[in-house]
């Protein structure tokens, strides 16, 4: 994706941190990124949270498609990045779990006249359960872009995880769903409609058709996978978008029931990943709500617009 020059300087709530107990910050904050005056994202962030999110993502009519705060998975929330760090499991939320804890964060609104409605960026510190020990570093940018041009609410969501602590490295792991995972609204649950740029299918999805992993659960491939359902009542589909700049191509966790999820994930179950200090792992991935049900050939125009959409860089891409 092409860059711009930096906009917007992080207004620092801390440093990059060193060993020792992960930092409080001022409570919880709910950031929301509007495109002419109607909301688009919000993204919640703060001191007694696991992981910061993406907690809602609207349609350009209004629509949210992600569920927070789920009482049979109090550890999925909206839109959010987890893997397994030397074996600290980030996704999971429980005694033994890391935390994800934000120490820098900045935003700016576009006035107009650019792409893109407004983004956020944070620096977020990647702390093991005990002792404080800071695993990893990881500086996130998720960009909003206008929806009228495109007919579609888009995000790009950019990481660079960094080996943390002094470490010369760190490991990549975790279950099959592990990376950057969404939770659809409840009424979304069920639908089976998954499908990739090969086509659609209940038990096959075309290219690299993948596995079943248990039950309704599947891998698949292909540089988009998108998922059509009713959200209260509304025709919405949904589609995530993987770079082709990323270091693996995105394995594509999908399940309709008992809930519906989609994920992409870099295959860290089979293949775990080394991450070396001084060499950052950068991941961009996208994600698109339209309202109705939109067919593979809309996806892919967006698709490859998205690609050559310019995007806002900024100090949370710095060490």
């Amino acid at each position: 994706m092409t860059k711009l020059p930096a906009v917007l300087v992080l207004l620092v709530a801390g440093m990059p941190l060193a060993e020792g107990q992960p930092p409080k910050t001022d409570g919880v904050t709910i950031e929301t990124i509007k495109d002419s005056d109607k909301p688009v994202l919000e993204y919640r962030h703060g001191d007694d949270l696991f992981k910061p999110y993406v907690r809602k993502f609207f349609s350009p009519g209004g629509v949210n498609v992600l569920r927070d705060e789920v009482p049979d998975h109090p550890h999925h929330h909206g839109l959010m990045f987890a893997v397994a760090i030397d074996g600290v499991d980030f996704w999971a939320e429980t005694k033994t779990s890391g935390r994800q804890v934000y120490t820098a964060f900045g935003r700016e609104d576009s006035p107009g006249g650019l792409p893109w409605a407004g983004w956020l960026g944070e620096w977020v510190e990647w702390f093991a359960p005990s002792g404080g020990r800071k695993l990893a570093s990881e500086s996130r940018t998720i960009t909003v872009y206008r929806s009228q041009p495109l007919g579609a609410s888009l995000l790009t969501w950019r990481t660079e995880l960094r080996a943390g602590g002094g470490r010369p490295s760190i490991k990549l792991s975790g279950s099959h769903y592990f990376g950057l995972g969404m939770r659809f609204v409840q009424s979304m649950d069920g639908a089976d409609d998954f499908f990739t740029p090969a086509g659609k299918s209940k038990t096959r999805l075309g290219e690299a058709a993948g596995e079943t992993v248990r039950g309704n659960e599947r891998l698949v491939r292909g540089k988009w996978c998108a998922y059509a359902a009713e959200a209260d009542g509304k025709p919405v589909t949904v589609a995530m978008f993987d770079h082709p700049s990323n270091v693996r191509p995105a394995w594509w966790f999908i399940m309709a029931k008992p809930f519906a999820y989609l994920s992409a994930t870099l295959n860290l179950h089979r293949e775990p990943l080394t991450v070396e200090a001084g060499k950052p792992l950068a991941l961009t991935y996208g994600v698109a709500v339209w309202d109705g049900r939109v067919k593979a050939d809309e996806i892919e125009k967006l698709y490859a617009r998205w690609l050559e959409l310019p995007a806002p860089t900024s100090a949370a891409n710095k060490p």
